[in-house]
């Protein structure tokens, strides 16, 4: 990162836990509150950082050591994750770059952060996280993709960007520092718990 760089990041964390059944962000694991773990890696990486929630904002808000983020409530979370990721680009403003990182994925940490932040090249307008060559999160996102970025819609986040052939994107292998394995029902989170304790199963 280039001195006098402006670089935000963006932890999203809107949804409504629909398939999990209730509001996964304050599920507890490890004896704290699930979304604390994207926050951890993200204070520890970034000096600023943007968490966007939508479902039961304020629930979330009360449970959650923000640990310094400023929160940014998406009034059309229900729109999906596009809607969620421009609004935290509309509360980051004026910046170089974006990381974007998601709040059920606990196991991503600073290091993975850090890392793809080191493979930024001043070519590739992204930068994500590959995992056994699968894309995942953490993702830079260029200032120069921010207008289309901010045209989106629906539930697919900055990967139909991305996928154009006009925008270059570099992939960092992460496996070996971070886990994409995210929450998305409590067998999941069971799973997560297990391998945090170290227990089988």
């Amino acid at each position: 990162m280039a001195s006098g760089e402006r670089i935000g990041g963006i932890v999203l964390a809107g949804g409504s836990g629909t398939r999990f059944g209730g509001p996964k962000q304050i599920a507890e694991l490890g004896g704290r509150p699930l979304l604390d773990y994207a926050l951890e890696a993200a204070a520890a990486a970034l000096d600023r950082v943007v968490l966007v929630l939508g479902a039961r904002a304020d629930e979330v808000r009360e449970r959650v050591d923000l640990r310094g983020a400023e929160v940014v409530v998406c009034a059309d979370w229900e729109g999906g994750m596009a809607e969620t990721l421009k609004a935290g680009l509309r509360a980051l403003g004026d910046v170089d770059a974006a990381v974007v990182t998601l709040g059920d994925q606990p196991l991503v940490g600073a290091a993975a952060i850090e890392r793809v932040l080191a493979a930024r090249d001043g070519d590739a307008l992204a930068v994500r996280a590959t995992y056994d060559g699968e894309p995942g999160h953490p993702v830079v996102l260029e200032r120069e993709l921010f207008p289309r970025l901010l045209k989106l819609s629906g539930d697919v986040g900055a990967r139909a960007v991305l996928a154009s052939a006009s925008v270059r994107v570099r992939s960092v292998p992460c496996e070996d520092v971070a886990d994409r394995a995210d929450v998305d029902s409590p067998a999941d989170l069971r799973r997560i718990e297990a391998r945090l304790t170290g227990r089988a199963g």
